[in-house]
This record gives structure tokens, sequence and C-alpha cells, in this order.
């Protein structure tokens, strides 16, 4: 019952977000979901490798790598201009770095990864407290962050 009322407060949350709003939350989860998969992959080198361990690594990565995807896509180039361009090969190198760091198992490529993503999503923070609650409700394509 309590969990179900979590996901309905989560799909309402995300339903009544702004732009801003959303794209905070992207980034949150892509954190989030990068921080555990580093988190994984020190347990693999410090204790004894656990192969159900290499699948959660990779799931968080994946789930990490379609934010990336979706932020992708919502960039409009046209208003956006060179940052748009920058965000957009910026992203592209997050995703060959966690790409790269699953294969080699480098919490450290994904901690830098992170790092930056959190830093982003500092700024965006920023962008959307100023910016208010301006046109709640439009709703990225089809990524499910709320859980």
């Amino acid at each position: 019952m309590y969990k179900n009322a979590s996901s309905t407060y989560k799909e309402t949350t995300i339903k009544t977000a702004s732009q801003g709003q959303l794209i905070v939350m992207l980034y949150d989860e892509a954190v989030k979901q990068l921080g555990r998969a580093a988190e994984l992959m020190e347990l693999n080198k410090t204790q004894k490798k656990d192969p159900s361990r290499y699948e959660q690594i990779g799931k968080a990565i994946m789930k990490t790598e379609e934010i990336l995807t979706e932020l992708m896509v919502s960039l409009d180039f046209e208003q956006g201009g060179e940052i748009s361009k920058n965000l957009f090969s910026l992203y592209t190198w997050f995703n060959r770095e966690l790409v790269e760091s699953n294969i080699s198992q480098d919490a450290n490529r994904i901690l830098t990864v992170k790092n930056m993503l959190s830093d982003l999503r500092n700024t965006w923070s920023k962008i959307a407290a100023h910016s208010g609650g301006s046109q709640p409700g439009n709703e990225t394509a089809g990524l499910d962050i709320a859980g």
C-alpha cells in the first residue's frame, strides 16, 4: 500500500513539474544511478566478486545512458545555440565514458561523469528556481524517472 502511494506521489510530482524541474530530476536520477554503479564496482574490487553485481552495475549504467539520451533529444538547438551544441557533445562524451567504464570496471571514470553531472544538476537547479514554475506538465518522451 505504501509503495503504491509513493509511486503515485512520484508520478504526480513529475506530471506537475516545470521543464526545468524535470531536467533537475533527470540529473538527480543519473547521479544516483552512477553512485550506485561506482559503489558496486568498488565492492567487487574490495570483496569477493559477485556476478550479480555486474548485472546491477550494467542496469545502473544503462539507466544513466537512457537519461542522457533523453537529455540529448530534449535539447533545443534553435533556441539554445552554442550551449545546446556543447551540452550535446558533453552528453555524447558521458555516454562513451560510461561504456568504457563498464567494460573496464573503472569506478573512477564513473565518478568523473557523476561529478560533472552533479555540477550540471546544480546549475539547472538554479535556473529552474529563477524561472519559477513555468510550463508545468511538459512531459519527457517515454523515460520513466519515477523509479
